[in-house]
C-alpha cells in the first residue's frame, strides 16, 4: 500500500477542516507556528523602526580631479582637434562619451593641458597635438625599407618627398615583398607598434609554389621549426589554389626577419609574391602602389588603442 492511500480519513478530514476555517495546525496564537503563514513558511519579523543594518563597505573615494585652472576649456580642445563645433564637443561630455587621465568627464567646465592630458571619445585616444601624422604607403617592389640607403637603392624617402615632417618608417618590409607599410613621426607610437610585447598582428597574402596540403597548412599553425626557433602563423586562409601554385592569406603576430617566406621555405612551398594587406586595424585597401595617405583620426585612434596608449 503507497504512502498517499495510507493516510488516514481524519488526516483527510483534517485538511478539509484547516481550509473551512477550523483550527490551525500548530495550536493557538502563542503555539509553534504563531510565526508561520498559510504555507508553512515563517514570516518575517515585525518591523523596529529602525531598518536593516547597512552593509559594511570600504571608504567611498571621490574621482580624481583632472581639472587644470590653467588649462584649456575641454570643449575648446575636443573642437580644435577636429571633433566638431564646440556645441558639438559639449554634447559628447555631457554624453558621457569623455574621458580625460582616464577619469570620465560630463561637466562644461573642465579645463586641461592639451599639452599632457590623455583623452579619450569613446574608448579611443584622441591625438591632440597636430604636428604629429601617420601616413599610409602600398610600398613597390624593388624599394627597401629604410629612409636612406647608402647603396643608392631606392628607398622610402622617395615617397615623401613633399613632407615637411621627418618621417621614419614603422617595422619593414623586404625589397622584394610589397604592400603596406606605416611612416610616422610619433615616436611613441611608432615603439609601440615595433614592439614584439604588444604582438601587433601583421596580414599577407602569399603566393605559393605547389598546392599546399591540409596537413602543411595545420603544421604551419602548429609551428615550424626555423633556425632561430619555432614560428607558426595565427591565421591561414586558403583563397585560392591550382595544382601548380596556392593564394593564401596569413596572418602573424611577430616580425622576424623574412618570416613568411622561411615558414614556406621550410615546409617545401617557396613564395613567388608576398604583399602585406594589414597592420593591425589599418588596412591597405585600394591604395595605388607607390601611394601614401594619411590616416584618419578614427583609424589613429584604433591603432593607438592596440598598443594601450
Amino acid at each position: 500500500m503507497s504512502e498517499t492511500s495510507g493516510r488516514s480519513g481524519s488526516d483527510r478530514q483534517g485538511s478539509g477542516d484547516r481550509r473551512g476555517g477550523g483550527p490551525r495546525q500548530g495550536g493557538g496564537r502563542g503555539g509553534a507556528g504563531a510565526n508561520r503563514g498559510r504555507t508553512g513558511a515563517p514570516r518575517p519579523a515585525r518591523a523596529t523602526g529602525r531598518g536593516p543594518a547597512p552593509a559594511r563597505s570600504g571608504p567611498v573615494v571621490p574621482p580624481r580631479d583632472v581639472h587644470d585652472p590653467d588649462g584649456v576649456r575641454l570643449q575648446k580642445v575636443l573642437a580644435s582637434a577636429g571633433y566638431g563645433s564646440r556645441r558639438a564637443a559639449e554634447d559628447l561630455i555631457t554624453a558621457g562619451r569623455v574621458t580625460v587621465d582616464g577619469v570620465l568627464v560630463r561637466e562644461l567646465g573642465v579645463r586641461v593641458d592639451p599639452t599632457h592630458a590623455v583623452i579619450h571619445l569613446d574608448g579611443l585616444r584622441i591625438q591632440l597635438d597636430t604636428s604629429l601624422i601617420t601616413l599610409a604607403l602600398n610600398k613597390p617592389l624593388g624599394v627597401v625599407s629604410t629612409m636612406h640607403d647608402p647603396e643608392g637603392r631606392p628607398s622610402l624617402a622617395q615617397f615623401v618627398a613633399n613632407r615637411e615632417e621627418r618621417l621614419f618608417h614603422v617595422g619593414r618590409l623586404d625589397a622584394d615583398t610589397e604592400g603596406l607599410i606605416l611612416l610616422t613621426n610619433d615616436g611613441e607610437l611608432a615603439n609601440r607598434l615595433s614592439h614584439p610585447s604588444h604582438g601587433v598582428a601583421k596580414t599577407y597574402l602569399a603566393h605559393v609554389e605547389g598546392r599546399v596540403s591540409a596537413q602543411t597548412a595545420k603544421a604551419l599553425l602548429r609551428g615550424v621549426e626555423l633556425e632561430d626557433g619555432a614560428a607558426s602563423f595565427a591565421s591561414y586562409t586558403l583563397v585560392d589554389q591550382t595544382p601548380q601554385a596556392t593564394l593564401v592569406e596569413v596572418v602573424l603576430h611577430e616580425g622576424r626577419n623574412r618570416i613568411v617566406r622561411r615558414l614556406f621555405d621550410e615546409v617545401g612551398h617557396p613564395v613567388m609574391q608576398l604583399v602585406r594587406t594589414q597592420i593591425g586595424p589599418i588596412r591597405l585597401g585600394d591604395l595605388k602602389s607607390g601611394r601614401t595617405r594619411v590616416l584618419g583620426k578614427t583609424e589613429v585612434g584604433t591603432l593607438m588603442a592596440q598598443v594601450g596608449m
